[in-house]
């Protein structure tokens, strides 16, 4: 909603009274009236307590630029009284109006791509043509050794099956079995035994 000051109402003063006896007591009220009945006998007052101010609405604009102008400041049962002519405010819009669409791409999901957006073209696949020249000069029963060790950490070497039976890690072979290559047996793992724990303990 958008709000927009226009020029002062030459028509309407608004007073602000410091001396709450103005809204209490009705002969400080009449008292007060008497000094802007004097320029206008037609004027007309509202009161606001809770802001301390009082409208004062002329029927003429002469006779409250002559009140502003005399009355402004002076001293009313002690007190200072300030007088101002009222703004009036017009609203542009009765309904919220949708933001300046200047940055509503930012918005997600944008209902619009900006104004000079382009897609940007798929990167092109990174291939290491040293790793694959390397794998095709592995063949069966070789090892390729990726890393170096160095006295701190391993080295990584890769060795090639040579048949398929290998390569499937197959546990079809028997105590009595023999093969081709005459190599020792595969060790087998054992599992580490769980602790006995004794029934009734809380740990």
């Amino acid at each position: 909603m958008h709000l927009k000051t226009i020029k002062c109402n030459a028509f309407c003063l608004v007073a602000s009274v410091t001396n709450q006896e103005v809204f209490d007591r009705p002969e400080s009220r009449a008292s007060f009236e008497s000094l802007f009945r004097s320029f206008d006998p037609d004027v007309n007052f509202q009161f606001f307590k809770s802001f301390r101010r009082v409208r004062i609405n002329f029927s003429d604009a002469l006779a409250a630029a002559e009140a502003r102008l005399r009355l402004h400041k002076s001293d009313f049962n002690g007190k200072e009284m300030r007088l101002y002519f009222a703004q009036s405010v017009l609203i542009g819009s009765p309904r919220l109006e949708p933001p300046k669409p200047d940055k509503q791409f930012l918005i997600s999901p944008p209902a619009s791509p900006p104004v000079g957006w382009q897609q940007a073209p798929d990167a092109v696949p990174v291939i290491n043509y040293d790793l694959l020249c390397a794998i095709s000069k592995l063949g069966p029963g070789e090892k390729y050794e990726l890393h170096t060790g160095t006295p701190t950490t391993p080295s990584v070497v890769v060795h090639v099956c040579e048949n398929e039976q290998d390569s499937s890690g197959g546990e079809d072979d028997t105590e009595g079995s023999t093969s081709s290559s005459n190599r020792p047996p595969r060790p087998k793992i054992i599992q580490t035994r769980r602790p006995d724990i004794t029934p009734g303990v809380m740990q």
